[in-house]
C-alpha cells in the first residue's frame, strides 16, 4: 500500500512541476515588448512608447538604453508603456523587459533607434484669444508660437481654419508663417468675415509644422488645436435685427446681408433696394441675401429690409462708396512764418457724406505732432494749416486720408525757407512831380526779417506794351516798401501793380496787388512834324500840310501849329493854326521860299520842320499801275541817283467829287518800292499816286501811279447795242464804262451768244458761245457765222482782275436768208424729179420682167399660198383628200381607145375606182409616198377649129374616184415634161390623159406651136408628176408606158371652153369672170 501511495505522489508531484512549467512560458510569451516609437517635440526630448502583447496586469517594466557616445546602459523603471528620454545625438540601442506583479521578468527585447526613426510633432498650438470686431466683421486670433523651446531662425507654418455654422461648414483655411526667435512669442492674426458675424457662429482652430532642416527624422504637422467659437446673434433668445446695421463698403464688393428673427418667426422676404433677392439659408432663425458687384450709393444709403410679415419687418442702411485716393499735388509753403499751409487735390470723390466722409491729419515726423485738417468738401483744393515750429526750418509731413471705406497717405519734405509766398501786396500809392520818374510804396504782412524779398512793378499803358521792372529789396518784419522808377514818357498814363517773392530761393510770387494809375507831367514835343506842300495851280498860293504828332512824340496836348516861310533867313510870312486843323495857305506871288512848322504844346515847342516850295519841271511824266496786295498798294520805280534827301510819294484819299485829302510818305534815297498802306484805303477804289524826287533845290514829279488795294468786278456791264442784222451776222457796239464803276484796272470784255430766247446762255449749252475782246481800245464786234430767220442771246461783260461784272443782256433775231431758203427748197425737189425719171426709166426697160415676176399672164399654183396646207395637220391622215388639176385630152384630138378587158365608160357612167390598178411602167421616177390624189377633168367642148391642119377627133373622158392620201402636189420631174404628149388643138385641154399611144407626137411644127399659144385653158400641172401607184388607180389597158389619168367627178359632155380661143370672140363667155390686177399686164384681143 505504501508503494502505491508513493508511487502516486511522484506521480502528483511531476504533474505539479510540469503545469508550473508549462505556465511559466506561457506567461513570457504574452509580455514581449514590440512597436518601439520615438517622438520629440522640442528636438531636446523625445517619448517613446511600445506596446506589449499581454493586456492583463503585470508589474514595472526595465527600460534601459545605450548610445555611442554613453556605452554605459541607462536604466529607468516604469509603470507605463512611454518614457522620455532626451534626444541622442547617434544611435540608441535600446532593451526594454516587462515584469511581472511580483517582479518576475516576463520578456526582455531589444531594439535599435536610430535619428531617422525619431518623428518630430510640433506641441498642439494654444489659442490665447479669439476676439471679434462685429462693426467691421473681423476676427482677431492670438496665440502663443512656444519659440522658447526651439532655437532662433526656425521657419513656422501655421495652418488656421475657419468654421461657421452649428454644422462647423469649412469656411477658409490659410497658412501664417513666422520665424522662431528662442522666445515665446504672442502671435496675432485677423480676418475679415465676407458675412456678418452676427449672423452665425463661427470657429477656429489652428496647428503648426516647424521646419527642422538638419532634423534627420520625419516631420508632420502638430495636433489641431481645441475649437474657438464666436456665437452668432441667432444663438442668443434676443438678437433679432438685419446685420450688418448701417455699414460702409467699397464699389464693386459682394455683400452679405443676414436678418435674424425670434423662434416661430418665418421671412418672407430681403429688399435691397428696389430689388427681391434669393435667401440664403444659416440656421433656424437666420437667413441672408447676396448682393454682388454693388454699385455707389446715394448720400443717404440703400435700405435693405426683411420683411417677416405683412405688419412687421426690419432692415439696415447699406452705404456704398469709393476708398480715398492718393492726395495729388501736396505743397507745402508759408506766406509769413507763421502758419505753413499745405494744398493738394483729393482726386476722385468718395461719394460719402457726413460722419462717414474722407477725413485727414497731418503729421510732422520730426516734432512728431499731428494735428487734424477740417476741410471744405465743396473746394476742389484742398488745405490744411500746420504752425511754424520755433527754431525749426526742415519739416518732413505725412498728409493722412481715410474714410470707412479705405486709407492712402502721401509725404513731403518741406525746406521752409525755400518754400515762400509772400502775401499779396497792400495799400499800394504811386507819387510824383515829373514828367519821366515816378515814387512807388506798398506794404506786406509778414515777418521776412532774415530773407531778400525780389518784387516785381508792372507798368502799362494804352499806347505800349506792357512792362516788368524788378527790384530787390531788403525784408523786414511787417514792413513797408518802396521803389522809384525812371524813364517814363511825358504825359502818360500808367497802371502799376507789384508781386513779390523771395531773392535767394525764388519760390512763387505772391498775387498782384490792386492796379494803381498815375499821369506823367508833360515836356515840348519830342520832334517836329512831317510836312508837304502843295502849290495851286496858278503858283501864287502854297498850301501847307502837316500830320498830327504820335503821343509818344507829342509829349503831350498839343495847342497848335506855328507855320513860317522864309526866304533868305527873312521872314515872309507867320501863322500860328489852333487845333485841329492841319493845313494852311500861304501867298507866295511868283517868289519862293522855305516853310518851318513848328507843333506848340503847353510844356513847350518841338523842333522846327522845313520843306522848300520849290518845284522842279520834268516834261516826261509817265502814268504806271500799281499791284494790289488785298492789304495795301504795292508801287515801285526806278532808281533816280540825283535824288539825294529821298522820295515822296503822296496821294489823295478822294476819288471823287468830294475834297481830296492829302496823305503823303517819305522814303529813303535807296528805297526804289515800297508798300502803302492805310486804314483809309477801301476795296475797289483807285487811288492816284505822285512819286516826287527831293533834291537839295526842290522837288520834282518823277510819275504818276495808279492803283487799287484790291480789284473788285466792275459794278456794272458796258451799255451795248446792236447796230446792223444780216442773216448771219449781227453788229454790236458798246461804250466805256466809268472809272468808279470798274472797281479794278479792265483787262477785257467777254461777249457770250447762243442760240434761243431764255437761259440760252447756260454754263453747259452746247450752243454758247464766247467771244474774249482784250483790246479796250475796240468798241464794236461783228458776231460771223449765223443762222437766218434765228433769235440770239447775248450777254456783255467787262472783267477786272477781281472777276466779271453782272451782264448787259440783249435778244437779236437775224434776218431771213432767201436764198438759202429757195435752194432750201429746189434741192429735194430737183432730187425726187431724178429719182422719179431714173425709176421711171428702169421699169419701162425691165417692164417684161417686172410682169413676168409680179404679174405672169397665167399664174402658177406653185407659187399660190392658196393650196399650201401645213404638212404637220394632214400629215399620215388618209381620210383627207384633196383635187389634182391633171391633163385631159384636148376636143380637137379624137381619141381612139384601143379594145381591152376592161369595160367601155360612156359619157356619163362612173367607173369604181376599185377596178383595176394600173403601174407605171415608164422607168421614171415616181413619188415613193403613199398618195391618193383626186383628178379633177373639166368638161370637153367639141368644136372645130377651122384653121386647124389635120384633123381631130374628140377623145372620150373617163371619171375615177380615188382616195386622197396626201394634200402636197407631186412635184414635177423635167424627164416627165418631156414624156407628155403635146396637143395642138384649141380649146379646153382635159385633165386627164388617156392611155393612147396613137396620139404621142415626137415633134411638132411652128403651126403647131403657134396654135398652142393662142389656145384657151391649159393645164397647169406636170402630167409626169400624177401618181400612178395607188392600189385603186386604173392602169393603162394598152401600154405600160402611159399615164393614166384620174378624174374627178366632171361630166364628159360638156362642150364649154373655160377659157375661149383668141380668134373666137362669138364663143360663149363665161359668166362670172372677175376683175384681176393682173389684167394690167395681158395682152387685149384687139390690140
Amino acid at each position: 500500500m505504501w508503494k502505491n501511495s508513493g508511487l502516486c505522489c511522484l506521480l502528483a508531484l511531476a504533474v505539479l512541476c510540469l503545469r508550473s512549467l508549462t505556465h511559466s512560458q506561457e506567461i513570457g510569451s504574452l509580455g514581449h515588448p514590440k512597436n518601439l516609437r520615438c517622438v520629440t517635440h522640442n528636438l531636446q526630448k523625445m517619448i517613446c512608447a511600445w506596446d506589449v502583447s499581454f493586456k492583463g496586469r503585470h508589474g514595472q517594466t526595465d527600460f534601459c538604453y545605450t548610445t555611442d557616445d554613453f556605452p554605459l546602459p541607462v536604466c529607468f523603471k516604469t509603470k507605463e508603456k512611454r518614457i522620455e528620454i532626451a534626444v541622442p545625438e547617434s544611435s540608441t540601442t535600446v532593451t526594454i523587459t516587462t515584469n511581472s506583479i511580483s517582479g518576475t521578468t516576463l520578456a526582455t527585447k531589444g531594439f535599435e533607434i536610430h535619428k531617422k526613426d525619431i518623428s518630430f510633432v510640433p506641441l498642439t498650438p494654444r489659442i490665447l484669444s479669439l476676439t471679434p470686431d462685429f462693426s467691421t466683421s473681423t476676427l482677431n486670433l492670438k496665440w502663443s508660437d512656444n519659440g522658447s523651446v526651439f532655437l532662433s531662425g526656425l521657419d513656422a507654418f501655421w495652418q488656421i481654419q475657419i468654421l461657421r455654422k452649428e454644422a462647423m461648414e469649412k469656411v477658409t483655411q490659410v497658412t501664417y508663417y513666422s520665424k522662431l526667435t528662442h522666445e515665446d512669442t504672442i502671435l496675432s492674426w485677423n480676418w475679415t468675415s465676407d458675412m456678418p458675424l452676427e449672423c452665425t457662429s463661427h470657429y477656429v482652430k489652428i496647428r503648426c509644422y516647424i521646419n527642422v532642416t538638419q532634423f534627420a527624422g520625419p516631420k508632420d504637422w502638430s495636433d489641431w488645436s481645441p475649437v474657438e467659437e464666436v456665437p452668432g446673434k441667432d444663438t442668443e433668445p434676443d438678437g433679432s435685427g438685419v446685420f450688418p446695421q448701417d455699414t460702409v463698403v467699397a464699389v464693386g464688393s459682394d455683400v452679405t446681408i443676414c436678418c435674424v428673427h425670434e423662434e416661430g418667426q418665418q421671412i418672407q422676404r430681403m429688399t435691397y433696394g428696389p430689388e427681391i433677392y434669393p435667401l440664403i439659408h444659416l440656421s433656424s432663425r437666420s437667413s441672408a441675401i447676396r448682393v454682388l458687384n454693388a454699385s455707389a450709393s446715394d448720400a443717404s444709403g440703400t435700405n435693405v429690409v426683411c420683411t417677416l410679415s405683412e405688419t412687421e419687418m426690419d432692415g439696415t442702411v447699406l452705404f456704398v462708396g469709393y476708398a480715398p485716393d492718393i492726395p495729388q499735388n501736396l505743397s507745402c509753403e508759408t506766406s509769413n512764418f507763421l502758419i505753413i499751409k499745405c494744398t493738394w487735390k483729393p482726386g476722385r470723390p468718395s461719394g460719402l457724406y457726413g460722419k462717414r466722409r474722407t477725413k485727414y491729419s497731418l503729421f510732422e515726423r520730426i516734432s512728431g505732432k499731428n494735428i487734424s485738417c477740417e476741410v471744405n468738401e465743396m473746394n476742389r483744393e484742398r488745405v490744411c494749416g500746420f504752425p511754424v515750429l520755433p527754431d525749426q526750418k526742415t519739416y518732413n509731413f505725412t498728409l493722412g486720408v481715410s474714410n470707412p471705406v479705405g486709407q492712402t497717405e502721401s509725404s513731403i519734405l518741406v525746406d521752409l525757407t525755400q518754400r515762400v509766398r509772400p502775401k499779396t501786396p497792400e495799400k499800394l500809392t504811386v507819387s510824383g512831380n515829373s514828367s519821366t520818374s515816378v515814387h512807388l510804396r506798398w506794404f506786406i504782412n509778414g515777418s521776412f526779417a532774415e530773407l531778400r524779398l525780389l518784387c516785381q512793378i508792372e507798368i502799362s499803358s494804352g499806347h505800349s506794351e506792357q512792362k516788368l521792372h524788378n527790384v530787390s529789396i531788403p525784408g523786414g518784419k511787417y514792413s513797408t516798401y518802396t521803389a522809384h522808377l525812371n524813364m517814363l514818357h511825358p504825359y502818360t498814363k500808367y497802371q502799376f501793380r507789384v508781386r513779390c517773392s523771395t531773392a535767394d530761393h525764388f519760390w512763387k510770387w505772391s498775387d498782384w496787388s490792386r492796379v494803381e494809375e498815375h499821369t506823367t507831367w508833360e515836356a515840348p514835343p519830342a520832334r517836329g512834324p512831317d510836312i508837304w506842300r502843295e502849290r495851286s495851280p496858278s503858283g501864287k498860293t502854297l498850301k501847307v500840310f502837316w500830320k498830327p504828332l504820335a503821343l509818344s512824340e507829342a509829349n503831350g496836348k498839343i495847342v497848335s501849329h506855328e507855320v513860317s516861310c522864309y526866304m533868305l533867313e527873312t521872314p515872309l510870312e507867320y501863322k500860328e493854326v489852333t487845333e485841329p486843323s492841319n493845313s494852311t495857305e500861304i501867298k507866295l506871288g511868283k517868289n519862293d521860299c522855305v516853310i518851318t512848322v513848328v507843333a506848340k504844346n503847353h510844356a513847350g515847342l518841338s523842333p522846327p520842320s522845313r520843306i522848300t516850295s520849290v518845284e522842279l519841271p520834268n516834261d516826261n511824266v509817265k502814268t504806271d499801275r500799281a499791284v494790289a496786295m488785298g492789304n495795301g498798294i504795292y508801287i515801285s520805280w526806278n532808281s533816280y541817283p540825283n535824288m539825294t534827301c529821298g522820295y515822296i510819294v503822296k496821294w489823295c484819299h478822294s476819288s471823287g467829287s468830294e475834297p481830296c485829302r492829302v496823305d503823303w510818305q517819305k522814303f529813303p534815297s535807296n528805297t526804289t518800292d515800297a508798300v502803302i498802306k492805310s486804314a483809309l484805303f477801301r476795296p475797289g477804289v483807285r487811288y492816284n499816286f505822285a512819286l516826287y524826287g527831293c533834291k537839295s533845290s526842290g522837288y520834282q514829279l518823277l510819275k504818276n501811279i495808279a492803283g487799287y488795294m484790291k480789284e473788285l468786278p466792275p459794278k456794272r456791264a458796258p451799255n451795248f447795242t446792236v447796230e446792223e442784222t444780216s442773216s448771219d451776222s449781227i453788229l454790236v457796239k458798246w461804250e466805256d464804262i466809268p472809272i468808279e464803276d470798274c472797281q479794278g484796272f479792265l483787262e477785257g470784255y467777254r461777249l457770250s451768244f447762243a442760240k434761243g430766247e431764255k437761259d440760252a446762255l447756260k454754263p453747259r449749252s452746247p450752243e454758247l458761245k464766247v467771244k474774249n475782246i482784250t483790246d479796250l481800245t475796240k468798241k464794236s464786234l461783228k458776231i460771223l457765222d449765223l443762222q437766218g430767220k434765228t433769235s440770239y442771246q447775248l450777254d456783255l461783260q467787262a472783267y477786272t482782275a477781281g472777276g466779271l461784272s453782272p451782264p448787259n443782256s440783249l435778244y437779236v433775231v437775224t434776218k431771213e436768208d432767201s436764198v438759202g431758203l429757195i435752194i432750201a427748197i429746189l434741192i429735194p425737189v430737183a432730187v425726187v424729179v431724178v429719182l422719179g425719171v431714173m425709176a421711171s426709166i428702169f421699169c419701162y426697160r425691165k417692164r417684161e420682167w417686172i410682169k413676168e415676176t409680179f404679174y405672169p399672164e397665167i399664174p402658177n399654183p406653185e407659187n399660190s399660198k392658196a393650196l399650201q396646207f401645213q404638212k404637220n395637220i394632214c400629215e399620215g391622215n388618209k381620210a383627207l383628200k384633196t383635187l389634182e388639176m391633171n391633163p385631159c385630152t384636148p376636143n380637137s384630138v379624137e381619141v381612139v381607145e384601143t379594145q381591152s378587158a376592161a369595160p367601155k365608160i360612156e359619157d356619163t357612167e362612173m367607173m369604181s375606182p376599185a377596178a383595176d390598178t394600173t403601174v407605171l411602167a415608164d422607168g421614171s421616177d415616181s413619188e415613193t409616198e403613199n398618195h391618193v390624189v383626186v383628178s379633177y377633168c373639166p368638161p370637153i367642148i367639141e368644136e372645130e377649129i377651122s384653121n386647124t391642119p389635120m384633123d381631130e377627133s374628140v377623145g372620150s373622158s373617163q371619171v375615177v374616184y380615188i382616195d386622197i392620201q396626201s394634200m402636197y402636189q407631186p412635184q414635177i420631174k423635167p424627164e416627165e415634161e418631156r414624156e407628155i404628149d403635146l396637143v395642138t388643138t384649141a380649146g379646153y385641154k382635159p385633165q386627164m390623159q388617156l392611155p393612147i399611144s396613137a396620139l404621142k407626137m415626137e415633134s411638132r411644127s411652128p403651126a403647131e406651136e403657134e396654135l398652142d399659144k393662142s389656145a384657151g385653158y391649159r393645164p397647169q400641172a406636170n402630167t409626169n408628176t400624177w401618181n400612178m401607184d395607188t392600189p385603186d388607180s386604173p392602169g393603162s389597158v394598152e401600154s405600160n408606158n402611159e399615164n393614166a389619168s384620174f378624174g374627178s367627178p366632171c361630166s364628159i359632155n360638156s362642150r364649154q371652153f373655160l377659157l375661149p380661143p383668141k380668134d373666137d370672140e362669138d364663143s360663149p363667155k363665161p359668166s362670172n369672170i372677175g376683175w384681176s390686177f393682173t389684167h394690167f399686164f395681158q395682152n387685149k384681143p384687139n390690140d
